[in-house]
């Protein structure tokens, strides 16, 4: 099995999964703590690579750049390589002042999937950024169910109604708590540990 390459010459995936959590839970609530977070701007790329830069920076060199390889996951193709920058560039041009809005934006954002790794849990942190600066809330992600939302998210490029539902139902105004925050990051929540990568193709 291969593994990603990364700073801390991990090679067992195993490994490499449990220090990657360790160190990105520890960064992402340094980002909050201090304040950081809250100084991006919602809704843009730019923010999101740094969200990405800040969580990973410790365990891969590609913390915080655009993918230049095409992943894929089961049989679902992230955008590819060669639309990678536009697709960006119009995840960021879309509107973000309602709920509904806000959670197109995320979905269609997450089928960019701009990172070779951690794109779950930065663009959920990214997803709450807007919600907090434009709703006054954030999703307690206590409150949504893991297999709920995988498949609501696996779905979400043909529907979005369902993940829509489950969000909804999930937010709080409870934007300043940490523990409500921290959860979003949960690695339990992400699947990109499956997503396979096509080197080969375009």
């Amino acid at each position: 099995e291969m593994t990603l390459e990364n700073k801390l010459g991990i090679t067992d995936s195993v490994e490499l999964a449990r220090a990657e959590e360790r160190l990105s839970k520890k960064r992402a609530a340094e980002l909050f703590e201090s304040g950081t977070l809250d100084s991006l701007e919602a809704g843009t790329v730019e923010s999101l690579v740094q969200i990405h830069r800040c969580l990973f920076g410790d365990v891969y060199d590609f913390a915080g750049i655009v993918r230049t390889v095409n992943i894929s996951k089961g049989n679902f193709r992230f955008a590819p390589v060669m639309y990678l920058e536009a697709s960006l560039a119009h995840v960021e041009s879309m509107p973000q002042c309602t709920f509904d809005e806000i959670i197109e934006k995320y979905v269609e954002m997450n089928i960019a999937h701009p990172f070779r790794e951690g794109n779950g849990r930065s663009t959920r942190i990214w997803l709450d950024l807007i919600l907090k600066k434009e709703l006054g809330k954030v999703v307690n992600w206590s409150f949504v169910d893991k297999d709920d939302y995988l498949l609501a998210m696996e779905r979400s490029p043909i529907k979005d109604v369902e993940i829509k539902h489950l969000l909804q139902q999930a937010l709080t105004e409870e934007v300043s708590d940490r523990e409500v925050y921290m959860k979003g990051i949960d690695a339990s929540y992400h699947y990109e540990g499956y997503a396979v990568y096509k080197t080969d193709e375009l």
